[in-house]
Parts: C-alpha cells; sequence; structure tokens
C-alpha cells in the first residue's frame, strides 16, 4: 500500500523535463569551440590577442553583475553567457583596438543590447554584433586599423601600433579602384587562398582562419548546440550568387572561395547568426534566415561601402526573426485545407 497521507504535491512551472544539458553546460561548449580560433590569433598577432579577448570577457563580466547588483536581481554571471559574448565582440574587432575603447562596446553590449530587455533570453538582436556596430560608428578609425601577420606583432601587449600595418584580404578583394575609369577592379589578395583559408592573414583578431572556424562549427553541431540548417543555407547562399555572379574578371571559383574563407563569414554563420535568442525556432524559418543573411551580406559586398557584410547581414535579418518564424510555422497535425476555411470564414463573419 502506498502512505498518501506522506506523499508531497509539488507545483512547479512548465516544462517539466529534466535535462542536465543547461545554459552553462551550452555557453561552456561553445567557448570550447572558439579556443582553436583564439589560438591561432594569438599566434598570428601576438599575446595582445589574448589580452584582448580576457578584457573584453571581464568587462562583459563585470557590466553583467554590476548592472544586476544595482537593480537588485540575481547574479547571472555563472551562466557564462557575458563570457561569450566578451570572446565574440573581441574576435570580430581589430587586434590593434585600444582597451577602453573595447570596454565601451562590452558595456553597449551587456547593459544596453542585453540587460535593459531583460537580461538572457529577451535580447532583440545579437550582443556582441550590436557592440561591434556601435563601436563601427563611434571609433570608425580605430575598428579598421590592421596589422600584418608576424612576429613583429609580439613585441608588447600594451600596444600593437609599431606592427606593420596592411588591408585585410577582404578590403583586397573589394575595394580596388580604377581612377581613369572610376569603376572597380577586383584583384585576388596576396595571400593567397591556402593562408586565408588556415588563418595566416590580417584582420580581426578572430575571423582570420576559416579552418578553426570550421572546425568549431562542426564540434557545436556534433554537441547539438546548434542545428546545421542557418550555417548551410547562410553559407550555401553566399557560395551560389559569388559563383553566379563573379566580379572583375576573376575566375568564378575562386571568387567563391576567397568570399567563403575572407572576413567574419566562417565566424558569423556558425557562431553569431545561430544565437538561440535572436534566430528562428521553426525550421523553414531558420532556411529563410540563413538565406536572408547570405542575400543581405553579397548585397553589402557588392554595393556597399564597406567590404564586410557579415554583422550588418545577421543584425539585419535578428530584427525580421519573427516575420520568419510566423511564416515558417508548421501546419498543426490534424487540420485540413476545409477547416481552415471554415475557420477563416467564420473569423470574417464575427
Amino acid at each position: 500500500m502506498i502512505d498518501t497521507k506522506n506523499l508531497k504535491l509539488t507545483v512547479a512551472s512548465s516544462p517539466h523535463v529534466c535535462s542536465p544539458v543547461n545554459t552553462r553546460r551550452l555557453m561552456l561548449d561553445v567557448l570550447i569551440s572558439l579556443l582553436p580560433a583564439l589560438c591561432m590569433a594569438v599566434y598570428v598577432f601576438g599575446p595582445r590577442a589574448l589580452t584582448l579577448t580576457a578584457v573584453s570577457v571581464l568587462g562583459c563580466e563585470f557590466f553583467e553583475w554590476g548592472y544586476r547588483k544595482l537593480l537588485k536581481k540575481p547574479c547571472s554571471n555563472g551562466d557564462l553567457s557575458a563570457a561569450v559574448t566578451g570572446v565574440l565582440l573581441a574576435f570580430v574587432c581589430p587586434v590593434t583596438l585600444p582597451y577602453w575603447v573595447l570596454l565601451i562596446g562590452d558595456f553597449f553590449a551587456i547593459v544596453v543590447v542585453k540587460q535593459l530587455f531583460g537580461g538572457l533570453g529577451q535580447n532583440f538582436m545579437n550582443p556582441a554584433l550590436a557592440g561591434r556596430a556601435f563601436l563601427m560608428m563611434s571609433y570608425p578609425v580605430a575598428m579598421t586599423t590592421w596589422v600584418r601577420p608576424g612576429v613583429e606583432n609580439w613585441a608588447g601587449v600594451f600596444s600593437a601600433a609599431d606592427a606593420t600595418t596592411g588591408a585585410t584580404p577582404m578590403a583586397s578583394l573589394h575595394a580596388h579602384l580604377d581612377v581613369a575609369s572610376g569603376l572597380k577592379v577586383h584583384t585576388l589578395p596576396e595571400d593567397g587562398l591556402a593562408n586565408l583559408f588556415v588563418g595566416n592573414v590580417g584582420g580581426c583578431v578572430g575571423e582570420v582562419s576559416a579552418l578553426l572556424l570550421l572546425l568549431g562549427g562542426i564540434y557545436l553541431i556534433w554537441r547539438g548546440v546548434i542545428r546545421f540548417r542557418i550555417p548551410v543555407a547562410y553559407l550555401g547562399t553566399v557560395a551560389v550568387l559569388c559563383f553566379l555572379f563573379p566580379q572583375g574578371g576573376i575566375d568564378r571559383v575562386d571568387w567563391m572561395l576567397y568570399n567563403l574563407c575572407g572576413g567574419g563569414l566562417m565566424l558569423g554563420a556558425f557562431f553569431m547568426a545561430t544565437d538561440y535568442v535572436t534566430s528562428p525556432v521553426t525550421k523553414l524559418g531558420e532556411i529563410y534566415f540563413g538565406i536572408g543573411c547570405g542575400l543581405l551580406t553579397i548585397f553589402i559586398r557588392y554595393f556597399g561601402g564597406y567590404a564586410e557584410g557579415v554583422s550588418y547581414a545577421i543584425l539585419i535579418m535578428n530584427i525580421c526573426v519573427w516575420l520568419l518564424d510566423k511564416a515558417g510555422k508548421p501546419a498543426r497535425f490534424g487540420v485540413t485545407k476545409e477547416m481552415k476555411a471554415k475557420a477563416k470564414a467564420a473569423k470574417k463573419e464575427g
């Protein structure tokens, strides 16, 4: 016999299914997947890449703790979401960026974009990309000062100003101008596709190695942290458009591969566009989202003033997530077309 008198009734809100996978576990997997790209950044740009990332992580953690402490809310630093934002924001900045500028970006990403809208799960756009966009508007020179890879980058931690400056592969690919005709003349970067794929090129801290970012993305898919639809739709759209519409007389395959490996496309496709909060939850919505990001990226790269368009493409699509989920909403089980027509007619009459 069951002693019903001693049984306790526990009432809790849904969901009632327990899982060992929590936010901290997911964020830890993301941090692990970013480690190879960080190691390459340190190899290419020197120790300042590591200190810049560390400062960004500490800044994000501090601003999140300070905001929630000030408003007397529970501390949320343990979920590691602020740490992921700090790493991603550092990854989309040049290694020469002053620390104080990066901290301003951390403040904007954590306080303005994330916490003011309710904290984790409530922000309507990716905090790291929003922080980058804010810094690009506020400090455009600091955000577009690049260094070439080399041993001279190991000179110091506090300053990278003495390092050899140079254009990024994407800038070299898109920004050549024929003075006589006034038209863009596109040429392939001198670094070569192999260096671009491995990461021995200039650029933002965590965007240089397409290979390691691809491996990190595959790790996240294998771990079940992200789904494959958005990255595949994103990269596939960029690949198809670049193959069909090459520029400057460059071989269409070379043009496609350089656009896929250059800039922040791999980082954006696997680590930014797949953010749980700011991406669709329906299957069709994810595909639409990836295609939209790809279309906007190519549009900005081809016709915009920036050589890179990943961050703005993802931010624009973040705003459209609600519409994409509505368009991709699956049909309810057991509901026929006749039932939908009757319901629509009854709604009009009512």
